[in-house]
């Protein structure tokens, strides 16, 4: 039996991890899922090492799969971007184009700009997946993340998309009933809807008020009695009426529009939130990767875009 790591390993079992389950993978290859097993344990054999954890109803990548699936995704991704390098594909981008995106703004406004990008681009198979949280920045299992503000992370390119704010509102109910808070320190009277998203504190709101020299900032340790880690939820409890929310303002401009939100301390500037679009270094040069990124800068910068200023 040959020894050590092949070739055709890499491939298969990347498909495995992103499968989840033998069954799956066995669907996604076309073969039998005891051809998935066998495979799997030849491999295992050969390394010498447990590289998954099989139980009846799921599995788990063993340490020593992590480590082979972090290499073998990144081994399999060097060798894409050769073949486009070498001019494989310079006049028309191929391949699997792998984003991540937060819930909200991935489902309103990345998924139909990919519905777009692919028309434009058969050649290019794009896996799209939504999280609450941002994957970690040294993870390699995307090509490209949509995130809000620019990462502080020298070993990746982080591309300006699109303006964004976060803004303060409430229904006018609410503000009716609980009267309309006139500085930052007031917010601490009112009910606060709180998110739990990201890196940032939760329940610690920064408010700027003034510029230049004379410019302000107040934090503000905000109260309330609902919480969630879904930006929709949230807005949906602001519309109801139960209390300040701060929220980017593409999620809830068209409600200020209508009359269903009214912005709260508008003469108060919160951290920014803009778009970017954050790719490895190494994936600069992808013909995939540069014509999505392209796609989403020019789509943004269109009166048409869904994200406004």
């Amino acid at each position: 039996m040959e020894q050590g790591i092949q070739a055709a390993d890499l491939g298969f079992f990347a498909t495995l991890a992103s499968a989840g389950s033998l069954s799956a993978a066995a669907r996604e290859l076309g073969i039998t899922t005891p051809a998935v097993s066998r495979r799997l344990a030849q491999m295992e054999a050969r390394l010498g090492v447990g590289l998954v954890n099989r139980t009846t109803r799921r599995m788990g990548l063993t340490p020593e799969g992590e480590l082979y699936l972090a290499h073998a995704r990144r081994i399999l991704g060097e060798i894409q971007d050769l073949g486009e390098l070498l001019g494989a594909s310079q006049s028309s981008p191929q391949g699997l184009l792998r984003v991540n995106a937060t819930l909200g703004f991935g489902r309103t406004h990345i998924a139909p700009l990919i519905s777009r990008f692919v028309r434009q681009h058969p050649g290019v198979d794009v896996q799209l997946q939504l999280s609450v949280n941002p994957p970690p920045l040294t993870e390699d299992a995307f090509d490209v993340c949509i995130r809000f503000g620019a990462p502080p992370d020298s070993r990746v390119i982080a591309r300006y998309i699109a303006p964004n704010r976060r803004l303060l509102c409430a229904s006018p109910v609410y503000l009716k009933k609980n009267g309309i808070p006139r500085t930052p320190h007031e917010l601490t009277r009112h009910n606060c809807i709180g998110i739990r998203q990201g890196e940032e504190a939760y329940g610690t709101w920064r408010l700027t008020h003034g510029r230049g020299r004379q410019a302000v900032t107040e934090v503000v340790k905000t109260r309330g009695n609902l919480t969630t880690n879904d930006g929709e939820i949230a807005v949906n409890w602001a519309l109801d009426g139960h209390g300040i929310l701060m929220r980017a303002e593409w999620d809830i401009q068209r409600y200020i529009q209508s009359g269903r939100l009214v912005q709260v301390l508008p003469q108060c500037f919160t951290p920014d939130a803009d778009v970017y679009a954050v790719y490895p270094q190494r994936h600069q040069m992808a013909a995939r990767v540069r014509a999505f990124v392209d796609f989403l800068e020019l789509s943004f910068s269109q009166p048409s875009a869904t994200a406004s200023n």
